[in-house]
């Protein structure tokens, strides 16, 4: 084998690590890739056989190294896995010789590396990318990404190896018959059903805050109007929202509080888990099947295992806890939490009982769905736009509210509805903005969205040569706007029109659809608030559109705080209140191998985030509530809808609190009604 040195030393002589292998000693200098290049003496290698790559490494500094691992085919063709190394004893780095991800063996995080395999600490590339001939492996490359200073490595013998027995290993045994990871360990993790029972029923922390109103708002603050229904009102300069009885509410939620959250695909990877309960019995009623692949979401794409048998660990647990009436007990238990907690409403996609219950006031989701035309705007990560110009959209949007409201429009305890959840207003990348007027004019003949923008176009410009000059395009008649796939100018210095175009489309493309919804619901419920889209990807048109007809304009933000999330001085500009509809912080040291969208390092600072969170909103006085995002952690190997799989949960699956985190919840949360 040739070696070659760019930007790295050999240091050293032979060392032995303490089971005897021999290991060399390389520093790796400050550059911009310094690496190690392993070749065959003449020729190539013909690793077809072979299913992983085996290297020893061990990482000689006190902190992790990140290592870059490149497999060179002699076409040119690549595999690459990046990997932290960390500070410590040798262990085995093993890279599977074909792409891999989590996403492929069901969920979005794999397990912690290193793991012990057999007794020997082992560190599984768990991602890797691109594709390789194994007929001809022409070079590896062992790179540290641009250090800032000299990172020392030791490594060892390096081998091909046949099959996939790591990948396998890494990923067997990784859940306990409650649905927690079985290689580590945490305050709140359940060894027998009798902790589970009596952990599961010890009473929440605290009682329910005293001196509001009946639906939880604050008697101190006066001169706000009593409608009977829960309505927004400026005063001194703050929005509120205001309870039916007159008094100020700043809404403190939770999402998803729900008993279904706990499924996870188990046909084709049972050897992930660990004593399950078999399908029958008692136990059939927590298993279930189903494909739940969607081709338009991007976030389904390239998930594995997503159809077949699945098994409810959370379902499961509760009814370890209490038995045949494991739900009537849960909704008890759950809203003496949250009450307990300092919440006071019952966020998106929760059991219905729970707001039928009056103890909190509770939102209702609008999810549009029918058979209407749609449009990329090439984000589509939970599928592609609604197209609010087809008919098809308005009668769709027509029978969901009218199911929303049915037995929803007379209820006082209802904060209001939300329509649909995180559509896809922006596309990626610089020219994201555009995105939807691009997508909409890329759609074929029969899309009503392009032909109402076309028709548009028609009406500013008259002519096909007039929008030509002012696109700086060829456009020989106005039937070539027709084609399917026509390409679109990007935005530029030289062309101001096309900005102003897609601009102007943009506005108008969301103003139809905040209106159609806006209309329905107050054909369906004169009484209740339109609390907006849950923006996730925006545009100022879109934005716009939605304070024009909804009565808040509600965003998810997933940042450290609110106000990075949204454009806050454009809200105060657009002077609407706005409602977070998701946030939450996440870490990985009680289970889940997941730390959610926005990542802290453990639990105590999961609390001191949520803090610092609820009190920038607080202080902002166009945000009048904020919902966290979600009541229970997501399981370990994955959620059905999409493998998503963090710890992001105020109870783990096993519906046991998260101690120190819903306390440091609770004190924050009081410390506003304190205010």
């Amino acid at each position: 084998m040739h070696v070659a040195l760019n930007q790295v030393q050999r240091t050293g002589a032979i060392e032995h690590a303490s089971d005897g292998v021999a290991q060399q000693r390389y520093a790796f200098q400050s550059a911009a890739h310094p690496q190690i290049v392993l070749a065959p003496t003449h020729g190539t290698w013909d690793w077809s056989k072979q299913g992983e790559l085996h290297l020893r490494v061990q990482n000689a500094m006190a902190w992790a190294a990140t290592l870059t691992v490149d497999i060179d085919d002699a076409t040119g063709q690549h595999l690459q896995a990046t990997v932290g190394v960390p500070a410590g004893p040798a262990q085995t780095l093993v890279m599977p010789l074909r792409a891999e991800s989590p996403r492929g063996e069901g969920m979005q995080v794999g397990p912690p590396m290193p793991f012990d395999d057999h007794g020997q600490p082992t560190l599984l590339a768990t991602a890797v990318q691109g594709v390789l001939d194994l007929h001809k492996v022409s070079a590896i490359r062992l790179g540290v990404p641009a250090p800032q200073a000299a990172q020392t490595l030791l490594f060892g013998r390096l081998d091909a190896a046949p099959g996939e027995a790591t990948l396998h290993d890494a990923y067997a045994g990784i859940v306990d018959r409650y649905g927690q990871f079985t290689r580590s360990q945490w305050l709140e993790k359940i060894d027998s059903d009798a902790a589970l029972r009596a952990a599961g029923k010890a009473r929440a922390t605290g009682a329910p805050i005293s001196g509001l109103d009946a639906y939880g708002g604050c008697l101190d603050i006066h001169g706000l109007n009593k409608t009977g229904w829960f309505h927004t009102q400026k005063t001194a300069s703050r929005w509120q929202l205001v309870t039916p009885d007159g008094h100020a509410f700043f809404s403190l939620g939770v999402n998803a509080v729900i008993t279904d959250g706990g499924r996870s695909y188990v046909e084709g990877r049972e050897f992930m888990f660990k004593d399950l309960p078999p399908a029958s019995g008692e136990w059939a009623a927590f298993y279930g099947s189903g494909d739940n692949r969607n081709k338009d979401q991007g976030a389904s794409q390239g998930i594995g295992y997503n159809h077949g048998r699945w098994f409810d660990f959370y379902a499961a647990n509760l009814y370890r806890l209490d038995g045949r009436n494991w739900l009537d007990a849960w909704r008890t238990r759950t809203l003496d939490r949250l009450q307990a907690w300092g919440f006071n409403t019952i966020g998106n996609w929760s059991d219905d009982a729970l707001g039928r219950a009056h103890r909190l006031p509770y939102t209702r989701s609008i999810n549009i769905d029918g058979d209407y035309a749609n449009v990329s705007s090439g984000y589509d990560y939970w599928g592609r736009m609604p197209d609010p110009f087809d008919p098809r959209f308005v009668q769709a949007t027509e029978a969901a509210v009218t199911m929303a409201s049915a037995d929803m429009r007379d209820d006082p305890y209802l904060l209001g509805y939300f329509a649909d959840n995180e559509l896809a207003w922006a596309g990626s990348g610089a020219q994201g903005r555009w995105g939807l007027a691009v997508g909409t004019l890329a759609g074929d003949a029969k899309s009503p969205a392009k032909q109402a923008f076309i028709a548009m176009l028609r009406k500013k410009y008259v002519a096909p040569e007039t929008l030509s000059a002012a696109w700086g395009i060829a456009l020989g008649s106005w039937d070539a706007l027709n084609v399917t796939g026509f390409v679109a100018p990007a935005p530029n210095e030289a062309h101001p029109a096309i900005t102003a175009d897609y601009s102007a489309w943009l506005r108008r493309y969301a103003d139809t659809y905040f209106r159609t919804v806006a209309e329905a619901i107050r054909r369906h419920d004169p009484h209740h608030l339109f609390l907006g889209g849950r923006f996730a990807v925006n545009t100022p048109e879109a934005v716009a559109a939605c304070a024009q007809y909804c009565d808040v304009v509600s965003f998810n933000v997933y940042a450290d705080l609110p106000q990075h999330g949204f454009d806050a001085a454009a809200m105060h500009v657009l002077d609407k209140p706005v409602l977070i509809g998701e946030f939450h912080f996440g870490s990985d040291d009680r289970g889940p191998f997941g730390k959610g969208v926005v990542s802290v390092w453990n639990e105590r600072q999961r609390g001191e985030a949520y803090a610092r969170f609820v009190r920038a909103a607080v202080g902002d006085p166009v945000i009048v509530g904020v919902h966290w995002f979600d009541y229970v952690d997501q399981p370990v190997t994955g959620r059905l809808l999409d493998g998503e799989n963090s710890h992001i949960g105020l109870v783990g699956i096993t519906d046991i609190p998260f101690s120190s985190f819903v306390e440091a919840v609770r004190e924050a949360n009081l410390h506003i009604f304190a205010q």
